[in-house]
């Protein structure tokens, strides 16, 4: 079994180093999976920042190999990513030697893609090398390449981990602007693309010295042989000494690299295909395409499945280890359950068709007063069929037969010679009642409050009422008694 970090990452076997650590092969407890795993390898205050700095990459891209996760245990750090099976183009040209004009082109437009996709973010890889571009298992389909190892990579403007005078990188690979102590730029990682381009054609390692002063001295030299002249003008324009002189963006270069694809002659059907296949070796003793085939200790208990468990552990917690079926419940690669096909859900009753008011009372759609062009009407009943009856059978249509005139339906019962709506067939054949109109809207003070209130207003209150009527009757008596002096 292989060392745990964090309770999830297994380590299995060691595929490769990179420029701060070893790169090995995990497996992810929770993710259910293999991925690459990049451990630090030194402990010291100036890897870990170098590591910081590239675990805190997250460039989405698909020809781009950036950390995905990352996990500290003590005093280990790692950060995981995708596991390439491929290998590297350093395996490629080392199985097949140069590679056709046109297969080259294809693998340059996608790292170019890629490092458009990293210089957008600011940052500059100063490592761009055959070990670092990495291939899918495509077989002898088209080829997949990520762009990997940010080791070393910096974003502008960032302070240097280096002295002034200290170089960083790979000897053959550097820009020569690097190599005078310039600042990192984007166009260094052109220089070092076109050294690839001039790899992959060639099958050997050119020698970057040698190029610069060649053109220096003599300006652009005439196209090697084997490489098309408009493939080798672009690749020309990467390796200008002068980065003024050179493709500004991996943008600019990917644009003049599909123009020159399209004049690049059709490939021989007798050239060999070429086959990307696995490169990783066989998985070591305890481990197997699904993961490890027992959990390591230091493995979090959660994220152990059922089946792998302990049994002696899980009688102990009182779980029935492995009891379900293989399958139920298991984690798919992003960490989720796979969820049970969905039910088929049942199929809903037709609804009634109601007829509209404009058609004659009891007439079908397909009478002589009645229209069938928008709804079709139900296929007629047999010649021996049976009168309607009252309470229709289960099976019976949600429409009225067509073959039924209004007489007949008159006849079955008075009340459907009236607008009608065809009834559930599971209902009893009572008749429906008509729904009642719809009720207006009546404005405030007219409804049956408005006239209950008009006709039963309430008067003034009685305390005021008494002293105004006994006020009434005095003045009544007193104007009686006067005209009963004056006569």
């Amino acid at each position: 079994m292989g060392e745990v970090f964090a309770g999830r990452y297994e380590l299995a076997d060691p595929i490769g180093r990179g420029g701060v650590g070893a790169v090995w092969r995990a497996w992810d407890h929770r993710r259910r999976r293999y991925v690459a795993a990049k451990v630090l390898q030194q402990r010291d205050a100036h890897s870990l920042l170098r590591f910081v700095r590239e675990q805190a990459l997250r460039i989405d891209h698909p020809h781009v190999l950036a950390p995905a996760s990352w996990a500290a245990d003590d005093d280990k750090v790692l950060f995981t990513m995708d596991l390439v099976a491929g290998g590297s183009l350093v395996h490629l040209v080392g199985d097949y030697g140069p590679l056709p004009p046109a297969y080259v082109c294809a693998l340059l437009d996608q790292l170019l893609s890629g490092l458009a996709a990293v210089h957008r973010e600011g940052v500059v890889h100063r490592d761009v090398k055959p070990a670092n571009l990495l291939l899918e298992a495509t077989g002898t389909g088209r080829p997949r390449l990520r762009l990997s190892d940010f080791g070393i990579a910096m974003r502008l403007g960032e302070p240097r981990l280096t002295e002034t005078n200290l170089v960083v990188g790979t000897p053959g690979y550097l820009a020569p602007e690097q190599l005078l102590g310039a600042e990192p730029d984007f166009p260094a990682d052109l220089f070092a693309v076109g050294l690839v381009a001039l790899y992959l054609l060639e099958g050997a390692k050119p020698d970057a010295k040698a190029l610069v002063q060649y053109f220096a001295e003599h300006g652009t030299p005439p196209a090697p042989k084997g490489i098309p002249e408009p493939l080798w003008q672009v690749v020309a324009g990467l390796l200008q000494p002068d980065p003024a002189a050179r493709f500004r963006t991996a943008t600019g270069a990917r644009k003049a690299l599909a123009g020159a694809a399209e004049l690049l002659p059709e490939p021989d059907l007798d050239d060999e295909l070429i086959e990307i296949f696995d490169q990783l070796g066989p998985l070591p003793p305890g481990f197997g395409p699904a993961g490890p085939l027992k959990p390591a200790p230091g493995v979090a208990r959660e994220l152990i499945p059922r089946g792998d468990s302990d049994p002696d552990a899980d009688a102990a917690s009182g779980r029935n280890g492995g009891a379900e079926p293989t399958g139920t419940g298991s984690l798919s690669d992003t960490g989720s359950f796979r969820l049970p096909p969905p039910q088929a859900l049942p199929t809903p009753a037709p609804e009634p068709y109601t007829l509209p008011h404009d058609t004659p009372h009891g007439c079908p759609r397909n009478s002589p007063h009645g229209t069938a062009d928008s709804v079709p009407s139900p296929s007629p009943a047999p010649p021996d069929a049976p009168p309607l009856p009252q309470s229709p059978a289960p099976s019976a249509p949600a429409a009225w037969s067509a073959e039924l005139s209004a007489a007949d339906l008159a006849a079955t019962d008075p009340s459907l010679t009236a607008s009608y709506t065809a009834r559930d067939p599971q209902l009893p054949s009572f008749p429906r009642p008509m729904a009642p109109p719809t009720a207006r809207a009546r404005p405030p003070g007219h409804g049956r409050r408005g006239r209950r209130a008009r006709r039963g207003r309430p008067g003034p209150p009685a305390k005021a009422v008494v002293p105004i009527l006994l006020l009434a009757l005095a003045c009544y008596a007193v104007g009686f008694w006067a005209l009963t002096r004056v006569v």
